[in-house]
Order: structure tokens, then C-alpha cells, then sequence
């Protein structure tokens, strides 16, 4: 199973957007760019709300028969370890192994000098073209052992045991390396993909940290001009280790952007143009923002649930951040008054939470509570997803029109 170039996680908290989403790759691919879709959904929003993984594969399926997608598409595992993989074993054939956790603990002294030992040959001056030249010593290999090798054998095991249970021509693997504090440079990054070849782990994309905050929902925060030289020196590392390791030809980048980091989207443009090098971006969960500006647009039942979300996201803030401490930035004292939400009308309620940043009405902090509120809408039940069905065109229009004019657009065809 071979992934494309360019290919684009799409998360759907509620499953009831596949179609709306799909549409945005319709449109790109009639207007001449392919991208393969990819419906992703972490365990902990399976757990949130309430679904299984099987429902992501369910909903992938009939949208691909109702718009009649001839193009591949697939179902990703997100950030999956070895204690919740087993519920995505059956229904995906994405998996993105999360070993943050590995990062920074220390493999036997065994297996350190045998991967020292394996890259010798590294010793001296290297030359990563479109990098730089980097001056190696074995001690150089060993601090990257020491802090990634660990995390790179628990991939390992993990791909293995997929592999066992689905075959290892059924799957796409991806390791997630970006949950960490430091970006890795492209001599870690070398290094890292050398550790990967060993295990005999075939991946197709690999997700790095970058320099900045990749908070949920909101644009990139950081030095843009940092991010473009990180990014290209990951593309040039990338590239000249799957002509050294032999790692799969198609083996690309993977910016988990936790949505709408639109400021770092011309950069990824221009240096995809540059080196031809495809790209998997997770646009992660803006749908479920869509909704409920779809929600307000449609007034009535629609905008008293959107307001009902926020008024209980606001009761209950320090609960739904906690979880998502790491990757947003509210300050509560620029959050609206519930008695001004209240009073609202829909456009207004639309303007503060669309990620429109033109618009003096968008408020990112707002925004960003009712990003990680949506086990307030879960709560709803069908009141909820009765409203979903019922407003369904105001939905789905929002939906479609984010995934196309502001990533798909931006991104790959600015």
C-alpha cells in the first residue's frame, strides 16, 4: 500500500462530515491537484464522545460511495501506542505510531554501541545536500542514540505487531515525533531515519517537531522564517537518507498543524515546488468548528446549541483545557462575556470564531475554548446531532469551504 504525494488528514469529531469534506478534494482534484484523503480520529476523541474506531472507517465509506471517489483514501490510527492500538487493528490502514514518550530514555548500552558501531562510517564531514556540512564523531551518534533510540525500537515493536496482525503490505506507517520540546536538527533528523531503517520499518511519512507553537485551531506562533529553514533542511535530510538507508521512495513529511497554521502555509508551497517533495498535513479538528458556525448561521435551535456549547466551555474551562495545556494559549480575560454571547446574533456569533484573521470580530481565544469544548456538544446527544442533520446545508457549506479555500487553496495552490 503506497501512499500519494500529497495527502490530507481530515479529523470529524461527530462523523457526520465525511461527504462535506470529501467535496474539498473533489474540487482540488477537479482542479488539478490530487490529494488523497485521510479521516483521522485519535483514541481520545473515540473515548470523548463516545464512538468506536470502526465508525471512522463506516463514515469514509459512504462518503467515497455517495460522491463516487474512484481515488484512494484511507482511515488512520491516530497517535496510537501499544495499549490502544488494538481497537484500529481491523478498520484502518493509516497508522500514526506515537513514541513521544519514548524520546529521551536511554536504550541498553548494548544497543547504542551497536548502532554506533553501524554508523561509523558517518565519522568525519558529512554532507547532507541542501543541508550542510556537519562534522560527525561517535560520540555525535551516541547523543542521538541516547535520547532517540529507544523511541525508535518501541516504533519498531509497535509496527510490528500491525504488521503481524494486518500483513505489511495492508498499512501506511507514519511515526509521530512531534510531541516532544525540541525540534530535531537535520543531523538528528539523519540519524533518526538511520534507527527507522534499521528496525525495517518501511514509512511513508514522519511528523518532526518544529520550532514554535502548533496550538489547536489557531495560526502558527514562532519565527516563520526559523520554520521555512527547518522545514527544508527536514525535506534535504529526508531525501538523502532514502537514498542512504534504502527507506521507501515516497517517504515525505508530515506537519501535524493542530489546524489552520495558514502563516507557515506559503513556505511548505514554495519548498514543495522547489523539491518536488509531496507532503501529509493533518488539518486535525476545524470541522467541528465549522459546525457550530454552520450551527449559528442557521439561527434558531442552531445558534441557542452554539451558545449552550460555549456557555458550558466557559463553566468548565480548566477541565476541558487540561488535557490540551500544551497546545493552546487562552487567556480568559479576552474571552466574551456569556452576556454578550447571549446576546449575539449568528453572523456575530460566526465572526468571532471563524478563523477569518481579517475580520476584527475573530477572536482566537474563543476560538480556541470551544476547540477543545466539544465533549460539551457530546453531552448534547441527539440533540445535537438532530441539529446537525436539520442544518445540515449551513453545515456542510462551512465545512467544504475551510478544507478548500483555506488549506487546499493556500497550500498547495497559492
Amino acid at each position: 500500500m503506497k501512499l500519494e504525494k500529497f495527502s490530507l488528514g481530515m479529523g470529524d469529531r461527530f462523523l457526520h462530515q465525511g461527504n462535506a469534506q470529501l467535496q474539498a478534494i473533489v474540487n482540488a482534484k477537479q482542479a488539478g491537484v490530487d490529494i488523497t484523503p485521510v479521516w483521522n480520529k485519535s483514541n481520545r476523541e473515540h473515548q470523548t464522545i463516545g464512538t468506536d474506531p470502526l465508525s471512522l472507517r463506516e463514515e469514509a465509506d459512504a462518503a467515497v460511495a455517495e460522491l463516487g471517489w474512484t481515488g484512494n483514501y484511507h482511515v488512520d490510527a491516530d497517535h496510537i501506542n501499544l495499549s490502544t492500538v488494538d481497537r484500529f487493528i481491523d478498520c484502518s490502514d493509516f497508522f500514526t505510531i506515537d513514541v513521544a514518550d519514548g524520546i529521551g530514555l536511554r536504550a541498553s548500552d548494548e544497543n547504542i554501541a551497536e548502532f554506533v558501531d553501524r554508523h561509523s562510517k558517518y565519522v568525519g564531514s558529512l554532507a547532507i545536500p541542501g543541508s550542510g556540512v556537519f562534522d560527525v564523531s561517535k560520540e555525535t551518534i551516541e547523543a542521538v542514540a541516547v535520547t532517540f533510540l529507544k523511541a525508535v525500537k518501541l516504533a519498531g515493536q509497535i509496527y510490528r505487531y500491525i504488521a503481524d496482525k494486518k500483513g505489511a503490505d495492508n498499512f501506511i506507517a507514519e511515526i509521530s515525533m512531534d510531541e516532544t520540546e525540541n525540534p530535531q536538527t537535520p543531523l538528528e533528523m539523519f540519524f533518526i531515519l538511520a534507527a527507522i531503517a534499521d528496525e525495517g520499518i518501511p514509512i511513508q511519512t514522519i511528523a518532526p517537531k518544529f520550532t514554535g507553537r502548533f496550538n489547536k485551531g489557531v495560526d502558527y506562533v514562532g519565527d516563520v522564517a526559523q520554520f521555512e529553514k527547518e522545514f527544508n533542511e527536514d525535506l534535504a535530510a529526508i531525501a538523502f537518507a532514502i537514498s542512504e538507508f534504502g527507506l521507501p521512495d515516497n517517504l515525505k513529511l508530515s506537519v501535524h498543524s493542530g489546524s489552520d497554521k495558514f502563516s507557515i502555509y506559503r513556505p511548505i508551497r514554495e519548498a514543495l515546488k522547489r523539491t518536488g517533495a509531496g507532503l501529509h498535513l493533518k488539518t486535525a479538528g476545524t470541522t467541528w468548528l465549522e459546525e457550530l458556525i454552520g450551527l449559528a448561521e442557521a439561527g434558531g435551535e442552531g445558534l441557542a446549541i452554539a451558545k449552550e456549547v460555549y456557555k458550558k466551555s466557559f463553566q468548565r474551562m480548566d477541565e476541558l483545557c487540561r488535557p490540551y495545556a500544551a497546545v493552546i494559549d487562552i487567556d480568559p480575560a479576552k474571552l466574551p462575556t456569556l452576556e454578550a454571547v447571549n446576546d449575539w446574533s449568528g453572523e456575530q456569533y460566526a465572526h468571532a470564531l471563524r478563523h477569518d484573521q481579517s475580520n476584527s470580530e475573530y477572536n482566537q481565544h474563543f476560538r480556541q475554548l470551544l476547540h477543545v469544548g466539544y465533549k460539551v456538544a457530546a453531552e448534547l446527544g441527539d440533540r445535537y446531532y438532530d441539529a446537525l442533520k436539520e442544518f445540515e446545508f449551513e453545515v456542510s457549506r462551512n465545512v467544504t469551504e475551510n478544507l478548500w479555500e483555506r488549506h487546499v487553496k493556500q497550500l498547495l495552490m497559492g
